[in-house]
């Protein structure tokens, strides 16, 4: 059960292993206006036509429809990633194994929908992924099995979602196999650990210029590459402009700052606009996307944008 690319090469793992895929279990397609604007297919559904695997797609897989589906597959377990639905207790019980579910944190911390994402958000050094006997409260489960990862300090979460995804899909079926031999003692999460890592939002690309300089960077990798970052252009004698941003470097810089509000542009030039942050640090913003134009360098969004010292980068008008 899966849709995202982070599932794929699980697919990809269970099916080169000993064990009998039986059915790929995905989301439904979203209907497209027409066939020429009709989105690609999810990365799972690709990879399981691709090898020829069957595909459910049912709207709710805790419907007695979906039911009828999947009991007569005789599935002995179910192995979910990236599927994008909540299996309820009477799904798990379709199968005498239950479900294991390939998360993307070292659990109990980052449970949710987005865990890559948020660990990046929060500037952690370390990620991995965790493996866990499917219980009904969300990645609450057992663990059975974990393997921890450094996070590059200029990896996106797109880059970090990859090694991640590569990692994990092997450690699933080896831990499918080591359970099946009785190897693996589950062990329980300790609640008191956890932390929360929602599904993102658009709201969250709004870059927020009260964070440090190296936190402005950290969300910017974080939002990558959806609902990516963006923010808006305060300029005197005219409306706000919002501009999606390409690239942020955090600028070391020796000047005292403390008088400065965040988001006041520092200096405008075809390096970057330098603009302040939290603590008195500065983020330079190198590439710049003005709504309906294309992405454009510093050096390019200068020559028909004024952007001047003293203007000011934040929220929404």
């Amino acid at each position: 059960m899966g849709t995202g690319g982070f599932a794929v090469p699980m697919l990809q793992a269970a099916v080169a292993s000993r064990h009998n895929v039986l059915a790929v279990v995905t989301q439904p397609l979203k209907p497209a206006r027409n066939q020429r604007n009709a989105p690609p297919p999810p990365p799972v559904r690709e990879a399981a036509t691709q090898l020829g695997l069957p595909i459910l797609d049912p709207p709710s897989v805790n419907s007695p429809e979906a039911h009828d589906l999947l009991r007569p597959l005789q599935a002995d377990l179910f192995l979910v990633a990236d599927y994008g639905q909540i299996l309820s207790p009477e799904t798990l019980s379709l199968a005498p194994l239950g479900g294991m579910n390939l998360h993307g944190s070292l659990l109990p911390r980052y449970r949710g929908a987005a865990p890559i994402a948020w660990a990046i958000y929060d500037g952690q050094q370390e990620s991995g992924v965790s493996i866990l006997h499917m219980t009904p409260k969300v990645d609450a489960g057992p663990v059975l099995a974990q393997a921890s990862v450094t996070i590059d300090p200029d990896e996106t979460a797109e880059q970090l979602e990859a090694r991640l995804a590569a990692l994990g899909g092997p450690l699933m079926m080896e831990t499918v196999d080591r359970y099946l031999r009785g190897e693996i003692e589950p062990l329980p999460q300790d609640p008191a650990l956890a932390t929360k890592a929602p599904r993102l939002k658009k709201t969250d690309g709004l870059l927020n210029f009260a964070r440090t300089a190296e936190g402005v960077k950290n969300q910017w990798r974080a939002m990558q590459p959806w609902p990516g970052c963006y923010t808006f252009w305060h300029r005197s004698g005219g409306e706000p402009l919002r501009l999606i941003v390409g690239e942020v470097a955090p600028l070391p810089d020796k000047r005292h700052l403390a008088d400065v509000a965040v988001g006041t542009v520092i200096e405008a030039t075809e390096e970057g606009i330098a603009v302040a942050c939290g603590e008195g640090t500065i983020v330079t913003l190198r590439q710049l996307q003005p709504a309906g134009k294309r992405m454009m360098t510093a050096a390019e969004l200068l020559r028909g944008y004024p952007i001047r010292p003293g203007d000011r980068f934040g929220d929404a008008p």
